[in-house]
């Protein structure tokens, strides 16, 4: 079985803004995410820190996931979309990314 290249995002939000940043994530930003052939494997707030914030995408290949978040933020549906709320709201970022099996990233995923 084929891996699949995972990203996962964790950001550190300025304090307060996380209920705001998960609207943005929900209402605009994982749609448009959609809209692009993103696969968003699962986000949401940390159960421990409503300011902590976590975003996992997966890919085909590590050129796969280059190539179209090149173009997902080059995109004029990001830049004049969710780009300033979102960035607006993180303090910090931590970006990992690993090869996982097809059914470890269905495993991770929102219900």
């Amino acid at each position: 079985m084929k891996n699949r290249i995972v990203e996962i995002l964790q950001y550190t939000l300025k304090k307060g803004s996380g209920e705001e940043f998960h609207q943005v994530m929900l209402e605009v930003s994982v749609p448009l995410h959609a809209k692009n052939g993103i696969d968003v494997v699962a986000y949401g707030n940390s159960l421990h820190d409503a300011d902590s914030y976590y975003l996992i995408r997966a890919f085909e290949s590590e050129e796969q996931m280059k190539s179209v978040l090149e173009d997902f933020y080059a995109s004029a549906g990001w830049r004049s979309g969710p780009r300033e709320a979102i960035i607006d709201r993180i303090e910090t970022s931590l970006k990992s990314v690993l090869a996982l099996s097809l059914s470890a990233v269905d495993g991770l995923r929102n219900k």
